[in-house]
């Protein structure tokens, strides 16, 4: 046969991502701070774009009611506008005097030195500070802040000294030059520091109390397998003592610090902005509340719209396109906010629905719930939920909570119905909280009581998964010494 070219109409359908569509999601997956920036960086690029002089009241719902209040129609706002023509006194306010102070400075009103600074000290700060302070030569402090710069949060020496060595310009540094600053090192504050391991760390500490030389020496040093398993009769039978002189020198042991380095590399705490408020309000219904505190009014500028208005008398066809295509854009970004403002409503109304036993008795009563219940109470797509409760929280009368946390699996009980995982694993915590510290239980001993004590079915599998996430040691680890 031939080639030839032919030309073929076909239908199909296909799902084409607008403009509009695409910034509706962005803003949709976005937390209150990240939004806030977009909007500020929409404010600077688009000239069309304006923020208004009132604030955007919140809207309220009742958690009983499914629509949303709104406190306006979301289109453009004419109020508050003047007349942008008058430009003298649109720059009088900045022409006059400048910058005046509002009133006399008093000094006890201004923020203590500590709370201005902008960087907390870490662990490397602290010991490069003391190395600054240590009568040594040029080269041991240049070994010194190569170990330095090698620890690990703990503050555990991450290199080999032979890696070390090879650290050193030309030929390296020596093994002795090497032992030297290390040791250099390890007498710095906090005791512990640099070291290899646990042994060498607590054994560090050991030497700055002075303790070097006791029974606890002798046990870290020697014994540290029998230390790790509790096998307390055997290491007094080796030591050649009493179980209750090794008890002794264990508590001395117990007291020591295997992460030294962690009261300087601790993580500054991490404000959350909650997006949605639940209020119990006096009638024992649950109002749910938008944030938008801080979120600015947008509307469009008097100045465009006018201009646009009068286009035909605009000779400028490429300036009438460019206020046209942000005039376009602007009003893309305020519907899109809309909407993300009344599908977050949404969401944090079903949520309310579905767990409102957990917000009036607590985490006993919570039920498992996936998107798919969300999605098909408000009429929307699972992907649409998933993205509304990505990095957003709720703040409820039982605390702070990420919309994640009440979506989690379901565990089948004896009478047919289904227990939360998140219930689950708060009983076996309460389970454990409560065992005799010298007969710790088994997982098969927690799946027994679970299933007679209150009704839920797990596997063993199942029930070691939880004690793992909720960092809840085995039973071997958990037995309290000499009880």
């Amino acid at each position: 046969m031939a080639l030839e070219q032919r030309l073929n109409l076909r239908m199909s359908q296909r799902l084409i991502m607008t403009p509009s569509l695409q910034q509706a999601i962005k803003l949709l997956q976005m937390s209150k701070l990240e939004l806030v920036t977009e909007i500020n960086h929409e404010l600077m690029e688009n000239p069309v774009l304006e923020e208004g002089l009132e604030t955007m009241a919140p809207q309220q719902l009742n958690s009983q009611t499914s629509p949303v209040s709104d406190s306006g129609d979301g289109s453009l706002s004419e109020k508050g506008t003047g007349d942008e023509d008058d430009y003298e006194a649109f720059w009088r306010n900045y022409l006059d005097k400048g910058y005046e102070p509002r009133g006399p400075i008093d000094s006890m009103d201004l923020p203590s030195f500590e709370s201005t600074l902008t960087k907390q000290e870490n662990l490397a700060d602290h010991l490069n500070w003391q190395l600054e302070m240590s009568p040594t030569d040029d080269r041991t402090h240049e070994i010194a802040e190569a170990i330095v710069g090698n620890l690990d949060d703990n503050g555990y020496l991450d290199a080999s000294l032979e890696e070390i060595q090879a650290m050193g310009e030309g030929g390296g540094y020596t093994s002795g030059e090497v032992d030297r600053a290390l040791v250099l090192v390890q007498s710095l504050d906090p005791a512990g520091v640099a070291a290899r391991n646990v042994s060498e760390c607590l054994l560090s500490q050991l030497k700055h109390l002075g303790m070097h030389d006791t029974l606890a020496g002798v046990i870290l040093r020697e014994y540290m397998d029998l230390l790790q398993a509790h096998r307390y009769q055997e290491m007094a039978n080796r030591v050649g003592c009493t179980l209750a002189e090794v008890q002794l020198h264990l508590e001395i042991i117990k007291h020591l610090d295997p992460s030294p380095g962690l009261k300087y590399n601790s993580n500054r705490s991490q404000y959350v902005t909650p997006d949605v408020y639940v209020i119990k309000d006096d009638q024992g219904e649950y109002q749910v509340v938008l944030n938008e505190d801080g979120l600015p009014r947008l509307r469009i500028s008097q100045t465009y719209r006018r201009m646009l208005e009068r286009g035909a008398q605009v000779e400028d066809r490429e300036a009438k396109e460019f206020v046209k295509e942000k005039f376009r854009s602007a009003v893309r970004l305020i519907k899109s906010l809309d909407e993300r403002q009344r599908t977050i409503m949404k969401v944090a109304v079903s949520l309310v629905k579905h767990q409102r036993d957990f917000l009036d008795h607590g985490i006993d009563r919570i039920k498992p719930l996936r998107l798919r219940d969300v999605a098909d109470d408000i009429q929307m797509h699972e992907s649409t939920v998933s993205r509304v409760v990505r990095n957003k929280y709720m703040f409820t009368p039982r605390g702070l909570f990420e919309m994640r946390y009440f979506f989690h699996a379901s565990v089948p009980d004896d009478h047919g119905g289904e227990v939360s995982a998140l219930s689950v694993k708060q009983k076996i915590k309460e389970i454990v909280e409560r065992e005799d510290g010298a007969r710790p239980l088994s997982d098969a001993a927690l799946v027994k009581i679970l299933e007679t004590s209150y009704g839920v079915k797990v596997a063993r599998r199942t029930v070691a998964k939880y004690r793992g996430e909720l960092r809840i040691l085995s039973s071997g680890d958990r037995k309290t010494p000499f009880s």
